[in-house]
């Protein structure tokens, strides 16, 4: 791997966080804007979508950065099901310990997943 490769990564992962922290917050603010008063399936379906829409805009970061540098990646569900995996473990991690917790596990480990991705897909093509 070389400096390139490794600021090219660099680079890639820090837009695929930006993007998830922005859902991440578009997450947290249809939350606090739905009356959570309708019973706990709706607050129960809110919270299993954190962990999806977070994980939606770290693939929409990898796929971002791919338009803008003019490469080829493969599609968004195949790109996002490595952060799915990382945002989800993330927050089943956390949620027991205080469910607002999570932002901080899922943008962790969907950085990780995200890097992890990106390494391996380096070393595939090397």
């Amino acid at each position: 791997m070389s400096l390139r490769d490794v600021l090219k990564l660099g680079i890639k992962v820090a837009v695929s966080l930006l993007c998830g922290g922005v859902c991440y917050a578009a997450w947290l603010v249809a939350f606090l804007l739905i009356d959570l008063s309708n019973g706990a399936i709706v607050e129960a379906v809110l919270w299993l979508l954190a962990p999806v829409v977070t994980a939606a805009g770290f693939a929409t970061g990898v796929l971002l950065h791919a338009r803008l540098t003019k490469t080829s990646e493969a599609g968004f569900f195949r790109v996002a099901l490595w952060p799915l995996i990382g945002c989800a473990a993330g927050a089943a991690a956390v949620y027991w310990f205080g469910p607002m917790l999570i932002v901080f596990s899922m943008l962790a480990a969907g950085t990780a997943s995200v890097m992890l991705r990106e390494v391996l897909a380096l070393r595939r093509a090397a």
